[in-house]
């Protein structure tokens, strides 16, 4: 059981957005929405954060676009 918590507190930080007006805030709400099911059971890789923000980038340019 401790190693389990253990393992748990050694999570990635999050690395700061390369996108101007993305928040890490806004993309910690969009990792979360994309990897739900990851989350239960292990943490975020850095791969992860970056693929989150740019999924949250591109969904935005698109719902931007079919506006």
């Amino acid at each position: 059981m401790k190693a389990k918590n253990a393992s748990r507190q050694l999570q990635t930080p999050q690395p700061e957005p390369v996108t101007p007006g993305i928040t890490k805030g806004m993309v910690r709400q969009h990792a979360l929405e994309l990897y739900r099911d990851k989350l239960a059971h292990e943490t975020m890789t850095l791969e992860d954060w970056v693929l989150a923000e740019k999924d949250l980038v591109h969904a935005m340019e698109t719902d931007n676009v079919s506006r």
